[in-house]
């Protein structure tokens, strides 16, 4: 199985099929009731007006994943603004999607394999403790890519994982 992670800037097409799912996303997240994700409509929060964001945000890096050359989920990468002064970060994810009938195969992990070595820095990832499923999937892939050097804190209802990443920079506006 071929994992590969492209920028859905680039082709309308692929834009076309994020905005597809993107209520499948939300969908997914919304039993968990974090309080994050308003209902739609909601203090100016539309879903196409979202997505706009996405694609024109010079510091967001919208990512396709694809299963051979079918698209199969999305990430939201973040360049960080510097507001965090205390434990300085380059990326986090904002976003992160695989279709339900494919999870638990690898494809996940793969995708977040490429990103993290396509955007090398220092990540903060970040899950909601009310989401077991994503907070055991992130420790996973976190644990197994820095071989157990990363620093996890837990509070306020949120775990979150630092680490530094390996792989090339990716330059601004790419």
């Amino acid at each position: 199985m071929s994992v590969s992670v492209r920028d859905a800037r680039r082709s309308k097409a692929d834009q076309r099929w994020v905005e597809s799912v993107y209520r499948d996303y939300l969908d997914d997240l919304a039993p968990l009731n974090t309080g994050v994700f308003p209902a739609l409509g909601e203090v100016g929060h539309r879903e196409p007006d979202q997505l706009a964001r996405w694609f024109t945000d010079p510091s967001a890096y919208p990512l396709l994943i694809l299963r051979e050359v079918e698209p199969v989920g999305f990430a939201m990468v973040v360049r960080d603004s510097g507001r965090s002064m205390q434990t300085p970060i380059d990326y986090r994810m904002a976003e992160f999607f695989v279709m339900r009938p494919l999870r638990r195969r690898g494809i996940g992990e793969s995708a977040v394999r490429l990103i993290f070595d396509r955007f090398a820095g220092r990540w903060e990832i970040l899950e909601y403790q009310r989401n077991p499923g994503a907070v055991s999937f992130w420790r996973r892939v976190v644990v197994r890519y820095t071989g157990g050097r990363y620093q996890e804190r837990c509070a306020n209802g949120e775990v979150r994982q630092i680490f530094d990443s390996g792989g090339h920079r990716v330059p601004h506006g790419s």
